[in-house]
């Protein structure tokens, strides 16, 4: 009985383990990009080049995340986003982003978006 009883358990088991893991990985994936942004924010309030900005970003961000730069009067914004894969192999994609907003550091001049 206690053999019957397991294998109809250990299924439901496996998929809540695959369950915790894959929501590990998107919060693990949700931080990268809250890091990223908040690190692109800093370099662009400090007057970086954009493109300088987009490496400091790619360099925290989880791989293929997108950047975007926007400077709006004395603030600049980076915003981070990426689409993971928390189970591999499963094609479900799961969203995440994050944005951050820096005032511009004195002596910086409000330039272009990117």
């Amino acid at each position: 009985m206690v053999t019957a009883e397991t294998a109809v358990v250990l299924p439901v088991l496996l998929l809540v383990l695959a369950a915790v893991v894959a929501a590990v990985v998107v919060v693990g994936a949700q931080l990268r990009c809250v890091d990223a942004a908040r690190e692109g924010a800093r370099a662009a309030a400090r007057g970086e080049d954009l493109a300088v900005v987009r490496a400091v970003t790619a360099s925290a961000a989880p791989d293929g995340a997108l950047t975007t730069v926007s400077v709006e009067g004395a603030e600049v914004r980076v915003t981070v986003s990426a689409e993971v894969a928390p189970l591999g192999a499963v094609h479900l994609g799961v969203g995440v982003a994050a944005t951050a907003v820096a005032r511009l550091e004195p002596g910086v001049a409000t330039g272009g978006a990117g």
